[in-house]
């Protein structure tokens, strides 16, 4: 599986932007997607991740209630759509494919590219 992720630009806070993850590859829906973010100088984190079929999903405590996760798995894509948004949530958004539910990103395999999101104060 290939994964590109894309959507991020600037926005103000407060303000939402949708972020799409899409894959190549007919075993994609076999997996569990997550997205995961890298803030300017620190750690890759978890933010938020569904099961193959869609039915299940869970969220970093930050941004439970204004990050949703959805898939379109005849799409091969993977959405993440953040509302209320902080300059806190500033970072880099990757997308990956794991085998299991975890929040572990050593877990997680075929990153993609990330896309850059900006939220300004």
């Amino acid at each position: 599986v290939q994964l590109q992720a894309y959507g991020g630009g600037l926005v103000q806070a407060g303000g939402s932007l949708g972020l799409s993850c899409a894959a190549s590859g007919r075993t994609f829906s076999r997996y569990t997607t997550g997205w995961f973010r890298q803030p300017p100088g620190k750690e890759r984190e978890f933010v938020a991740g569904i099961n193959w079929g869609g039915s299940g999903t869970y969220y970093a405590d930050s941004v439970k209630g204004r990050f949703t996760i959805s898939r379109d798995n005849a799409k091969n894509t993977v959405y993440l759509h953040m509302n209320s948004l902080k300059p806190e949530d500033t970072a880099v958004y990757y997308c990956a494919v794991s085998k299991i539910i975890t929040h572990t990103p050593a877990l997680y395999e075929s990153w993609g590219q990330g896309t850059l999101v900006t939220v300004s104060s």
